[in-house]
């Protein structure tokens, strides 16, 4: 009978919370690490998972490694120093960067994974905190083909389809990609609701329209109340992550030679509603940022 591997997860923010509570629920033993060991305790307290002092203990016996952090910044700083996740690492192991980075950032920390004689992919995700919790979120990944499928007995309990997109960092493009054109389609939705709104629409009913029109992507579906109810829903994605996100896809675009003059305008937008206050609130209250403004821009 096959051993269920051991899972260490560095990072207990939303969706590191989400993956180690899908994974206790599918059986397999799981470790948490989080910069603030109050967050990571009430994890544990939910799950049943372990907490490590250092992000070094977490990966220390763990077949595989998933990461969920916040940004470049935050995925270096576990990384590195000597109570970082790579001092850790055992040969074999295989580490998952699931965190939205700038893809050079997973390109850097290669090789000191594999100077510890273990793996690295990045695996960033598409999906929310309740598509994690579902099982149905989208892999992304890159790296080595034959460490991604050690990896997957344990990814496979978290997303529906898991790609295989090219080398390192290939996975870390891909998502800037998603995002850029995910950040677009809140930008429209929430410019869209609000002009139905200010030409005398009832708001709930101009989304029903948008839900079941053209554009009913599964992203206008799963924010339905975050946009029609702000402020109640839990913030799911908060709009100074949208912002990083932004900066890197707009970086990558520069370095590659592409246009995106559409995510250029969502960033000056985007950027506008956090200096007004919202950088905390979830990306849906775009569309309380566009209420706010007396001509909608």
């Amino acid at each position: 009978m096959e051993v269920a591997p051991k899972v260490a997860v560095v990072g207990a923010g939303r969706m590191g919370a989400a993956m180690v509570g899908t994974l206790r629920r599918a059986g397999l033993e799981v470790t948490v690490f989080n910069r603030t060991p109050d967050r990571a305790e009430a994890v544990a307290r939910a799950t049943g998972a372990a907490v490590a002092p250092t992000a070094r203990d977490a990966a220390a016996g763990a077949q595989v490694v998933l990461s969920s952090l916040a940004d470049d910044a935050a995925v270096e700083a576990a990384y590195t120093g000597p109570d970082g996740v790579v001092a850790g690492l055992e040969p074999g192991t295989v580490v998952c960067e699931s965190s939205t980075v700038e893809p050079g950032t997973v390109r850097r920390l290669e090789p000191l994974v594999t100077g510890r004689g273990a793996f690295l992919l990045d695996t960033p995700v598409s999906g929310s905190v309740s598509t994690v919790e579902a099982g149905q979120l989208t892999i992304m990944a890159g790296g080595d083909p034959a460490a991604l499928d050690r990896a997957r007995p344990v990814l496979d309990h978290l997303a529906k389809q898991v790609f295989h997109l090219g080398g390192p960092g290939s996975g870390a493009v891909m998502k800037l990609t998603v995002n850029s054109v995910l950040h677009g389609l809140n930008l429209a939705l929430a410019e869209g609701l609000v002009l139905a709104e200010r030409a005398g629409l009832a708001r709930q009913a101009a989304y029903e329209v948008l839900a079941t029109s053209a554009v009913a992507a599964p992203f206008v579906h799963y924010k339905r109340e975050a946009f029609e109810h702000p402020g109640r829903p839990p913030v799911a994605f908060s709009l100074d992550l949208v912002s990083k996100d932004l900066d890197l896809a707009l970086d990558l675009a520069a370095r590659a030679g592409a246009p995106m003059e559409q995510a250029a305008t969502n960033r000056q937008v985007v950027r506008a509603a956090v200096a007004a206050g919202l950088g905390g609130h979830d990306l849906s209250e775009l569309a309380t940022y566009l209420r706010s403004e007396p001509d909608g821009a």
